[in-house]
């Protein structure tokens, strides 16, 4: 592949699945330096990853698996103990400005950024409508296993909410 084909693919990519990179950013780093790092890391690894992409899924599962695994190497590479100070009170490098801030959105993404590394990547996908077979294959764990992790979140999730 060349070099002018790869970064069209690249070009494109971001301006449609942006939106998946910022989920996992969020989701992952909490301070702007942190996020601008991830997102340098990600960007790298999936245009590393151009050549590899074989069609066999969809760009934006391709996208999520390059992003959730990026961010999972760079949190234990980097292991800093995550903040949990309210996301509302955390400026977002990469958030959009003229997007109106909904207190629950931020109640949730404080929420998992309390789950391990691997609940944060169930979360997500969940959120974004993968079925649970997507999600195993994505994360390389097995069918039962992710049904497992989707029934405690949502008991966590419940079991904080009436604590609030």
């Amino acid at each position: 592949m060349d070099e002018i084909k790869r970064k069209e693919i690249f070009t494109e990519w971001i301006a449609q699945h942006k939106g998946i990179m910022f989920k996992v950013l969020r989701a992952y780093a909490f301070q702007p330096n942190d996020q601008d790092d991830l997102f340098q890391e990600i960007s790298l690894q999936l245009w590393q990853s151009i050549p590899e992409f074989r069609g066999e899924s969809k760009v934006s599962t391709w996208i999520y698996r390059v992003a959730l695994y990026t961010a999972t190497v760079w949190v234990r590479k980097e292991k800093k103990r995550l903040p949990t100070q309210p996301l509302a009170d955390v400026e977002h490098a990469l958030s959009v400005k003229d997007e109106a801030r909904d207190e629950r959105t931020d109640w949730l993404y404080e929420q998992i950024a309390q789950l391990d590394v691997t609940d944060r990547s169930v979360c997500l996908l969940l959120l974004d409508g993968f079925s649970y077979k997507e999600m195993a294959e994505m994360l390389g764990i097995s069918l039962s296993n992710v049904g497992v992790k989707v029934h405690r979140i949502k008991q966590y999730l419940i079991q904080v909410a009436k604590e609030k």
